[in-house]
């Protein structure tokens, strides 16, 4: 939606190719394989890494997708292909809020039968949120605060339960409806974004509020990491000030161009900044596997279920009404829309 509402900062339009097709995450069924193609066959339930690295590219790799970071990759504007970070940004994939999309057959992950479509088309986020937990763990009994009540947000949560991780989770929502999901996820504790959270916040962690001169509260202690999914200047601010001192902020939201953001606490706490963008490769059970496969693997096995988080359903046709209540999620209770082709092929909006 940041892309509809021009919210996305020109500096990535190197990396995209007009006209598009919108829509990267996405589940459906093979309707037709290339020559080359050997492991798959048409009708094959599936989902598709989007990122468009090298191999896709037919390109000899890059340094970053040698080493398993393939949403690193330095040639998304180069290629057999145009330019593009994903499928759904690039002239010639298609994306999936239209009825087909191409993808080159490194990027096929294959369903088990024990994922359904409503997990598989957020196999794509997850893997987002995913990425950014194995990239940066909390240590054992660590506070953690996620800032953001939205997919993400609880995607985050959801994967470092999933994961076995022994930490206190603290979440700050701005609706009712997220904080009830992110109680059913398993967070230790809920603030809302209201008048009082700034105390709120800092009495859930331990931490104390401090009054400089002028401005706004400033904090003593905090998470010992923070993982930020909105992007705006407020909760960038937020995730800065309420990270304890020698912590870590993990960006996981899209921020864009950032005016009135006091970084004073980077330097004088030490913090560490971590930026997050999609899926490579992660450690997971002593090896190195593919982001989108631990995902899937997390499902099969029953330690994920995300079905609960689509909230509404539409056809394309309806995408105005779809739009209309992305914008009044607070309303509606909207935490993620997709979109149905023929009951083949889901979108997320």
């Amino acid at each position: 939606m940041n892309l509809l509402y021009l919210h996305d900062s020109p500096s990535t339009s190197p990396f995209v190719s007009f006209p598009f097709t919108i829509g990267h995450e996405a589940v459906g069924q093979i309707d037709e394989v290339g020559s080359n193609v050997d492991r798959l066959s048409k009708g094959q339930r599936i989902v598709i890494n989007p990122v468009l690295s090298c191999e896709s590219r037919d390109m000899e790799p890059c340094p970053a997708c040698m080493r398993g970071d393939q949403s690193l990759c330095i040639n998304k504007n180069k290629g057999s292909i145009q330019p593009g970070l994903l499928i759904g940004a690039c002239h010639n994939t298609g994306g999936s809020w239209g009825q087909y999309l191409v993808a080159h057959k490194s990027q096929i992950k294959p369903l088990p039968d024990e994922v359904d479509d409503l997990n598989g088309v957020l196999v794509e986020p997850f893997s987002c949120a995913l990425h950014a937990v194995l990239r940066n763990p909390p240590a054992p009994n660590d506070n953690v605060l996620i800032i953001g009540g939205g997919l993400i947000g609880l995607s985050v949560l959801v994967a470092l339960r999933a994961l076995d991780i022994k930490c206190s989770i603290t979440m700050l929502v701005k609706y009712s409806f997220q904080g009830e999901a992110a109680k059913s996820y398993g967070a230790d504790h809920i603030v809302y974004l209201d008048k009082s959270y700034v105390g709120e916040t800092a009495r859930v962690l331990n931490a104390e509020v401090l009054r400089p001169v002028i401005g706004d509260e400033v904090i003593q202690g905090g998470a010992d990491i923070v993982y930020e999914c909105v992007g705006k200047d407020k909760s960038i601010k937020d995730s800065l000030r309420f990270t304890h001192s020698g912590g870590k902020v993990v960006l996981l939201g899209l921020a864009s161009v950032m005016e009135k953001i006091d970084w004073t606490a980077v330097w004088l706490n030490e913090l560490t900044i971590k930026g997050c963008f999609a899926y490579s490769y992660n450690e997971f059970e002593g090896e190195n596997i593919d982001t989108m496969d631990i995902a899937i693997e997390l499902m099969r096995r029953g330690k994920v279920d995300l079905s609960p988080l689509i909230t509404h359903r539409f056809s394309l046709a309806d995408y105005k009404l779809a739009f209309k209540t992305i914008s009044k999620k607070q309303k509606r209770d909207v935490l993620k829309v997709i979109f149905d082709h023929d009951k083949t092929v889901g979108g997320s909006a």
